[in-house]
């Protein structure tokens, strides 16, 4: 490849590293609390509430259901409004975080399924506060599975923004359609490729190094 492609993939790799870092960051600090009040508002759980389970699980279903496409037209005014923009890499993140959120609360909520409840009813026996409980039994006990959630959120953000880059977004999906698609120029888009199946595997092999080394710390 020439030199100017070289510098048009890496520019495309780092815009898709800013828009996935940034989302991701922002929907585990929403994303994860939610997933909490869905497990404590349970039946039979620490802070049973059915009427909040059921509305936090309406609206949760909602937003997995809404194919990213449309979601990322759908919220355009809310994209506007938050960066002044609906087109480019810094308005692409807006989308790509209100799509991970409720995705980032269902995996949340499983991995402290997984945690087993007698853990929780030995912390309620010795007088623990319901937030005792989930930050010093339940957040902890189910690192290892919200470590697995968290990289496949990553990963699917990495999809989710090449989507994004086809109507504008930028990075690698961006750079994908307008020289392998539209100048049908094979060697970029098989670059682009390329990068991204790197990229992913990547992620992969980090989550996986840091969920065995909670595994084994356990």
């Amino acid at each position: 490849m020439s030199a100017d492609a070289w510098s048009l993939l890496f520019k495309a790799l780092w815009e898709t590293l800013y828009m996935v870092a940034f989302s991701g960051g922002i929907s585990f600090l929403l994303g994860i609390p939610l997933g909490v009040l869905l497990y404590v508002t349970r039946e039979g759980r620490i802070l049973e509430n059915r009427v909040a389970n059921l509305v936090l699980g309406g609206m949760v279903n909602a937003g997995r259901s809404i194919p990213f496409i449309i979601l990322m037209v759908a919220i355009i005014p809310l994209t506007r409004l938050l960066t002044g923009t609906s087109i480019g890499t810094t308005a692409a993140i807006v989308p790509l975080t209100v799509a991970a959120i409720p995705f980032v609360a269902r995996i949340a909520e499983g991995a402290l399924n997984e945690v087993p409840f007698g853990l929780v009813e030995a912390a309620q026996s010795m007088g623990a506060s319901p937030l005792q409980i989930v930050t010093r039994v339940l957040l902890p006990e189910a690192r290892p599975g919200l470590i697995n959630g968290m990289t496949i959120t990553l990963v699917t953000l990495v999809s989710y923004s090449a989507m994004a880059g086809a109507i504008g977004g930028g990075g690698l999906g961006d750079l994908g359609i307008r020289y392998g698609y539209q100048r049908f120029d094979g060697v970029i888009m098989l670059a682009t490729v390329v990068v991204l199946i790197a990229l992913v595997q990547l992620l992969q092999m980090v989550g996986d190094r840091l969920q065995h080394y909670y595994d084994r710390s356990h």
